[in-house]
């Protein structure tokens, strides 16, 4: 992972092409950390942010997809509700 200063973060996929987010924000839930990014490239999906999870292993971060449809609504439901007031959410 890098960054810099406008919250940009770049992250490489499973073919190892890079990917720019911008950071929205982390989030707790069931005592483990996830980051909510919003992707930077335009796609058809204009809004829809990307929620990973992150693990720390010897002092490095890793973000980790996830698959149950459940956390990721519980996670974003804890984002919108954290950051109402510096994001516009439409339903």
């Amino acid at each position: 992972m890098s960054e810099n200063s406008n919250n940009i973060i770049v992250l490489k996929d499973e073919k190892g092409n890079d990917a720019e987010f911008e950071f929205l924000g982390i989030v707790e839930y069931e005592k483990e950390n996830y980051v909510v990014l919003l992707p930077v490239e335009e796609s058809d999906e204009a809004g829809v942010v990307v929620i990973l999870k992150i693990e720390e292993n010897d002092d490095k971060e890793s973000y980790i997809s996830i698959e149950d449809e459940d956390t990721l609504l519980a996670v974003f439901n804890i984002f919108k509700d954290k950051f109402k007031d510096e994001f516009n959410f439409v339903d």
